[in-house]
């Protein structure tokens, strides 16, 4: 289709040129009505201004400019209100595709955009405090799957997870584990305000008893150390039942120990964009087009978040990728925009840093919100989610609004094992094809690439091919807007089609020339089915 695309550009082009018409930016689109066409243009509403007529007119001119042409692959050109070049593709186009798609079979799709790239997409980079929630979920499977939108572009990907460990969150939960080891041993104790509760800090009190013994001093670094330790590896585990493994842990300490912050705030203190005031640290975003200042180093000495990620932001930088994804939570997006104006300040180039904001999610069961607290450990794990609905739906369900979106988490519709649950829906729609396939050879028709595709003839088998070569520009696509949402969506309209192509027209004849050409359009159905969900890190079973 892409091909045709700018097959049907270069035509357009040079009927503009023959007619003295202005070449300007156009688009080329599927129609929004396919009874006008497949494809339609909108260059003849972009030329009204300039050449004084009716878009009408000037679409009439262009078409029987296009006539004379003769473009391969066009069945028929026609004019709509208010303007619109519709073109309908001929059948014979459709047909031969059905060949490529089986001869690119697991690669169909894919694209060498990100050839030869490398790209970084951090995600999750939650403090090592607790258990992963159902709210760090969400990113978790945005971030891999965007990864994996990378991926199939072609790029060399690299899963980076990033925290904070020299903050106040991590001297807490190390207070919290400490109140709870003297607690054990029956001595006074302090928990501190705002302290992590919940029977994960009392285990991993009890595991410090166990290896290190009853004598330690208070604020000793063994409480904070074991506490990251074991959440980290907690957080690990969780991650990887989801499918989820990254490739590089980076952590805000390294920073400090480097003398990379260190460095960052001589440089920008010689550009004139540090200050002291009120006893913190200020960085002048105010000169950086920003409404006001902000604080860099609190009166207490505590570190905002804008400081530290700055100085990993560089790091990324100077580690040469040619795209750096972050995937953040909207409680980010007020400080992300100062950490790229103090990078582009130091001259430091961040066009290559794209930003995702997601929204947050809420949990329902039975209708009504299920109520959340982190620090009072009053909340469901994304572990928990996993086991009590299995990590497909887990994951589906995380992308299947758009990331801009506030997600309501149905855990009713997830744990619905019928086709009201959009990921047993796709899944039945892949397992039916491979059992109509199974069941094919067991009648002696097993599927060949010898076929002949003039067979296909019956609208819903149009309207299946035409989907079916979309998702290589959809691929492009994906990269454009790194929204999983997308493909999901596409994947849901790919199955409602086979669904009713197989309600209308029947694969296993007594037409053995019919069967193969309906195996064959049945199996380019199945592999486009197993290259979207192998994208979005979903299961493609042939037993339902």
């Amino acid at each position: 289709m892409k091909h045709l695309k700018q097959h049907l550009n270069d035509g357009i082009r040079e009927a503009l040129n023959t007619l003295a018409f202005p070449d300007k930016p156009f688009t080329i689109s599927p129609s929004k009505n396919p009874d006008f066409g497949d494809l339609s243009t909108n260059v003849a509403l972009l030329l009204t201004k300039e050449l004084d007529k009716s878009p009408i007119q000037i679409a009439e001119d262009i078409k029987g400019q296009l006539e004379t042409l003769q473009l391969n692959h066009i069945d028929s050109i026609s004019v709509t209100q208010p303007g619109f070049i519709n073109f309908t593709l001929s059948a014979s186009f459709y047909q031969s595709n059905l060949k490529y798609i089986l001869d690119t079979g697991d690669e169909f799709g894919r694209s060498s955009i990100g050839h030869g790239k490398k790209a970084n997409v951090e995600f999750v980079s939650a403090n090592p405090t607790g258990p992963l929630t159902v709210g760090h979920g969400r990113q978790a499977v945005l971030g891999d799957t965007v990864a994996s939108l990378l991926e199939w572009n072609g790029f060399d990907v690299t899963r980076e997870y990033y925290y904070n460990d020299a903050g106040r969150q991590m001297r807490i939960l190390g207070q919290s584990v400490e109140a709870r080891y003297f607690e054990a041993l029956g001595k006074p104790f302090e928990f501190p305000e705002d302290g992590y509760q919940g029977n994960y800090i009392i285990n991993i009190a009890k595991s410090i008893l166990h290896h290190h013994g009853s004598d330690l001093e208070r604020d000793h670094d063994q409480f904070r150390e074991t506490a990251e330790n074991a959440i980290f590896s907690d957080i690990k585990n969780t991650l990887s039942e989801l499918g989820i493994i990254h490739d590089q842990f980076s952590n805000e300490k390294t920073f400090y120990d480097n003398g990379a912050i260190d460095q960052l705030l001589t440089d920008l203190k010689a550009k004139e964009l540090i200050y002291e005031s009120e006893g913190a640290t200020w960085l002048k975003t105010s000169a950086l087009g920003k409404d006001q200042d902000r604080v860099y180093i609190k009166s207490s000495g505590e570190p905002t978040y804008r400081l530290p990620d700055t100085a990993y932001h560089r790091d990324k930088v100077e580690r040469n990728f040619d795209e750096i994804i972050d995937i953040f939570g909207a409680d980010h997006a007020d400080t992300y925009p100062d950490v790229l104006a103090a990078l582009d300040a130091l001259e430091i180039p961040v066009d290559h840093i794209r930003v995702l904001i997601h929204q947050f999610v809420t949990l329902l069961r039975d209708g009504e919100k299920v109520k959340m607290s982190t620090r009072k450990a009053n909340f469901v794990t994304l572990e928990d989610l996993v086991k009590e609905v299995g990590k497909d739906v887990v994951r589906y369900f995380f992308i299947m609004r758009s990331m801009t979106s506030h997600l309501d988490f149905d855990l009713n519709l997830a744990a619905d094992q019928s086709d009201k649950n959009p990921v047993f829906y796709l899944q039945y729609a892949h397992a039916r094809i491979a059992n109509i396939m199974k069941h094919g050879e067991s009648l002696g028709h097993s599927f060949s690439h010898d076929f002949d595709s003039s067979l296909i003839s019956e609208k819903e088998e149009f309207t299946l091919i035409k989907h079916l070569m979309r998702f290589p520009e959809l691929s492009e696509q994906l990269y454009e807007s790194l929204e999983p949402q997308m493909l999901a969506t596409y994947l849901q309209e790919l199955a409602a089609h086979f669904h009713k192509f197989y309600g209308k027209c029947k694969v296993i004849t007594d037409d053995s020339a019919l069967t193969q050409t309906r195996l064959a359009l049945i199996t380019c159905a199945k592999i486009t089915l197993g290259n979207g969900l192998s994208i979005l890190g979903l299961s493609a079973p042939d037993r339902m």
